[in-house]
């Protein structure tokens, strides 16, 4: 049986992407997801709403929730984490999802998209797990997942977006943090970010167009990684896993079927294939 089996898992963003991709894994092995998500109405620039996400949930066999707000502000946060635990009785798993990106340099960022950045990626990733700490401490299997980088201190990537770097740094640090502070309590909490890109609306829109999307992986590679990282014992925690390190863990050699060709874009903060 899963460990998700009647697990509820409290997401931030998941209307489309990545996060979609988790959500209706976790739903396909039972878990209840509740979704944060702003986009209440269809955006012809993007697919999907708060809506068809938690359809595509429960056509899974997992049962959903919307909750229309922004991570950004605490009182939606703290709405989101409490509707979880009026639906389904507590919170088990937190997916820190949402993410903004912005690969404009210091002299071009303005002062408000770098506080959009901040506030959603890092200041995002605090709020929404704070919320649903008393949550994860009644739980006998809590567990964090945050959607964010190895920290690295290369040049070649410091240098070449230092916002948007701290931004997701920031998200790793908490989370490697939050692994320390509540190892106590049995709280796990872990990173996970992809190898290789992701066919998402940020690579089609904003990382190169298609030939980008065409060395890019599915965004189920991510979805599995995630499921066979949750299932992971209790005491793996406070680490950053590449998708592929837990794939290759959990027995999946194979990693063809997720597409990107032979010579996949490497993601950032990435500078070689895994052996």
């Amino acid at each position: 049986m899963s460990a998700l089996k009647d697990r509820t898992l409290l997401m931030s963003g998941g209307s489309r992407g990545i996060g979609l991709a988790i959500a209706v894994a976790a739903a396909g092995r039972g878990a209840n997801v509740v979704i944060l998500a702003k986009t209440d109405q269809p955006d012809p620039r993007l697919p999907g709403t708060v809506h068809t996400a938690v359809a595509e949930i429960e056509a899974a066999g997992g049962q959903g929730l919307a909750v229309v707000g922004d991570v950004r502000n605490e009182d939606d946060v703290e709405r989101a984490a409490a509707a979880a635990v009026d639906r389904f009785g507590g919170i088990d798993v937190v997916v820190n999802n949402a993410s903004a990106l912005n690969l404009t340099g210091t002299a071009e960022l303005t002062p408000k998209r770098y506080d959009l950045m901040q506030d959603i990626n890092s200041r995002g990733t605090f709020l929404l797990f704070r919320a649903a700490l008393p949550a994860l401490r009644a739980s006998d299997r809590a567990r964090v997942i945050t959607l964010s980088p190895p920290i690295t201190l290369a040049p070649h990537w410091l240098g070449r977006f230092p916002a948007y770097a701290l931004s997701k740094f920031g998200m790793t640090i908490l989370t490697l943090g939050w692994a320390a502070e509540f190892a106590g309590e049995g709280i796990a909490a872990n990173c996970l970010w992809p190898e290789t890109a992701i066919k998402t609306a940020a690579v089609q829109n904003l990382l190169g167009g298609g030939d980008t999307v065409d060395r890019s992986r599915d965004p189920q590679i991510m979805a599995d990684a995630a499921m066979a990282l949750l299932e992971l014992p209790q005491d793996r925690t406070g680490r950053v896993y590449l998708d592929v390190e837990v794939l290759r863990e959990a027995g999946t050699t194979d990693l063809a079927p997720y597409g990107g060709g032979p010579d996949p874009e490497l993601d950032f903060f990435v500078d070689e294939l895994s052996s």
